[in-house]
């Protein structure tokens, strides 16, 4: 029972039946507000040898040409470059939103080719675009790797990764994405997670701080009128962030996540009387190697043979009566007195699902 106590992950922030205001920036994002993705492909000088075997990776000796071609350097026809501090790598960085020409940005460096590390290598110039094939940004810079190696005599020690990392501040923002806050004098706000009863809360407390400028469209989305002048709109939007909003209980739900054995439950699960019967299925199988020793002075030879076994045993599954439970406490008393392992209680939180025994929706991830 301690190693289901220790495997099943209860998220159990409340006690059941209460709730806790939270600020309106916490359920909901203004629309338009958002980060924009950037990507870029440049190439990693300086490392210590530990680049591309560039015969493995024939786009990196062509990046290197172009680049050096855009230098005023200009390479013989049909020359092969055999570099070892040279790598290949993708860089990509969130842009913000409201970001300016000239704000700093974060970027992470990622290998594409073979290379066995970035540690010590310098970004060059990389343009950064986004979806729309425009260049918002321009990244270089020495990375940051916080991974170590070594290797020596067959054998190789790795301390996290090596082939990505990141520059604190590598790209400088050289566009901004346009977009203002609202169209006209409406603004949109958008709940993280949709819920009708949430909206008509929001409406509520907006309309408390300023009387008829709010209304639900549906349940994720609420409009809201406010002041045409921009400094006013922003004041007003900061105040709009830091209402207080009490959210309506989630439905309740069971997460399961076969791969890990891990099961999350919210605090509005509840369970109905039923009986439980699990057993489990074991197969052994073995495999004896038996060396058969010739007669001396025979002319025999040694010969090794394996005698395997296959051995099944079942267990005996005794039924068990699960008294319903109010709240999520006594869920998982009652679910603890099976004894079963987590992969083993998946299969039971379904079959009490599909009995009706489990009054939660169940989400298998």
């Amino acid at each position: 029972m301690k190693r289901l106590l220790a495997s099943l992950c209860v998220i159990l922030a409340l006690a059941p039946g209460l709730a806790r205001a939270e600020r309106l920036k916490d359920l909901a994002s203004i629309a338009g507000v958002r980060q924009n993705q950037l990507i870029g492909y440049g190439l990693v000088v300086g490392l210590d040898g530990s680049g591309d075997q560039t015969t493995q990776t024939p786009f990196t000796v062509q990046s290197i040409i172009n680049m050096l071609g855009n230098l005023g350097v200009t390479l013989p026809p049909g020359q092969s470059l055999q570099l070892k501090n040279v790598a290949a790598v993708m860089v990509t960085a969130n842009l913000p939103a409201f970001a300016r020409p000239g704000q700093q940005i974060d970027v992470t460096v990622s290998s594409m080719g073979n290379a066995r590390s970035l540690k010590g290598g310098t970004l060059v110039m990389t343009p950064l675009k986004g979806a729309d094939g425009q260049v918002y940004a321009i990244a270089q810079g020495n990375l940051v790797i916080s991974g170590a190696g070594a290797s020596g005599g067959g054998s190789k020690v790795t301390v996290n990764h090596l082939s990505a990392g990141r520059i604190p501040g590598g790209a400088t923002v050289e566009r901004a994405v346009p977009g203002g806050v609202g169209e006209g004098d409406l603004v949109l706000l958008e709940l993280n997670d949709s819920d009708f009863g949430t909206a008509q809360r929001v409406v509520d407390a907006i309309n408390t701080m300023a009387p008829g400028s709010a209304r639900a469209m549906d349940g994720r989305q609420i409009q809201v009128r406010a002041p045409q002048d921009i400094n006013q709109r922003v004041a007003f939007i900061g105040r709009l962030e830091n209402l207080d909003v009490t959210p309506v209980q989630q439905a309740a739900k069971v997460v399961v996540n076969s791969r890990t054995g891990s099961v999350v439950m919210n605090q509005n699960v509840t369970l109905q009387n039923c009986a439980v019967a699990h057993g489990s299925l074991t197969v052994t199988v073995n495999n004896d190697p038996q060396v058969s020793q010739p007669a001396p002075l025979s002319n025999g030879q040694t010969t090794v043979t394996n005698k395997g076994s296959v051995d099944i045993k079942q267990e005996g599954g005794t039924l068990f009566n699960l008294k319903g439970g109010s709240n999520l406490a006594d869920v998982v008393k009652a679910l603890n007195t099976l004894g079963a392992n987590p992969l083993e209680l998946i299969a039971i939180l379904q079959a009490m699902k599909a009995s009706g025994a489990l009054r939660a929706e169940l989400e298998v991830i």
